[in-house]
Formats: C-alpha cells, sequence, structure tokens
C-alpha cells in the first residue's frame, strides 16, 4: 500500500516552502527533519514543556501538537527567524545578558513564547511574565533571570520603538 501524502505550503521564517507530507506528520518535526531548522526543540510530545514552541502567524503554539497539514499556508517563524540583519532579537541578547539559561534547551520555546507576549503587551509587569509562560517549563533556572531577560527585552523593544518615533 502506498503511502499517503499532502502537499503543504508554509512559510517559515520569511521564506516558503512546499513539500509532501504524511497527514500525521507533527510541525515540530516537519520543521526539524525537512528544513533541518534543529532550534526548535522536542521535549515531552504532550504540550506540556513548551520546548517545541514556536510562532504560527504571530501566535505561539506548541508544535508537537500541530500537525503540518494544518500550518498549510501560515506563517511560521522558528528561534532561527529572531535575529535580524546578523543581530540577535532583544529577547535573545536579553537571555545572555541576563543569565535566563543555563542547559538551554527550554531556551527557544520561552523565546517564541515571551516574543509573543511582548507583542501583545510591550510593558509587561513581572506577573504578567510569570502568568505569559506559564505553559513552558525550565527544569534548571527556577525563572528569575528568565524574568529578568524579558523584562530586558521588553525595556529594549520600547527603546527601540521610541527612536523610530523620534526619528
Amino acid at each position: 500500500m502506498a503511502k499517503q501524502t499532502v502537499t503543504v505550503t508554509l512559510t517559515v521564517n520569511g521564506e516558503t516552502h512546499t513539500a509532501e507530507v504524511e497527514p500525521r506528520l507533527l510541525l515540530v518535526h516537519f520543521l526539524r527533519e525537512h528544513l533541518n531548522l534543529t532550534g526548535t526543540h522536542i521535549g515531552c510530545d504532550t504540550t506540556h514543556c513548551g520546548a517545541c514552541t514556536v510562532l504560527m502567524n504571530g501566535r505561539a503554539v506548541k508544535s508537537c501538537t500541530v500537525l503540518t497539514v494544518q500550518a498549510d499556508g501560515a506563517t511560521i517563524k522558528t528561534i532561527e527567524g529572531m535575529a535580524e540583519n546578523g543581530k540577535m532579537h532583544p529577547l535573545q541578547e536579553g537571555f545572555h545578558v541576563e543569565h535566563g539559561l543555563q542547559c538551554g534547551y527550554c531556551t527557544p520555546g520561552m523565546i517564541m513564547r515571551a516574543a509573543e507576549l511582548l507583542a501583545k503587551n510591550p510593558d509587561p509587569t513581572e506577573d504578567e511574565i510569570r502568568w505569559g509562560i506559564s505553559g513552558n517549563l525550565c527544569r534548571c533556572t527556577g525563572y528569575v533571570n528568565i524574568v529578568k531577560a524579558i523584562q530586558y527585552a521588553a525595556r529594549k523593544l520600547r527603546e527601540r520603538e521610541q527612536a523610530a518615533a523620534g526619528s
């Protein structure tokens, strides 16, 4: 019996990809195995840890429970798409400067979730940050430095926006 495949077209990090995939292929596997974007990690495979978080049409989703066919036509952003013009995104910079990681396994998912949070709320309180990332688990840091990293990024993004408005 021949394998059934479906044609999907996704825009990932600004680049359009068309591929034949099995209908039950998870988005995280498509990103890692078909596009070689291994920054999106596979953690629990049950949506509990958030290591696989990516932005789908600007919304943070756990790609371990999204079928690739469900993402057909969508715009996907992964951790590889966060840097711009060779410079780290303020969230990436914040995790580096504020030591928001230890083993780093959760970091890509945390950054993608925080990106959605800051897009919706550019000046979140500590409680709003903690609530915003509550679906993403870190087993190493205890979250203090992760929250500082997101606060750092929020401040940098606001400064960038103010500078752009003033010029």
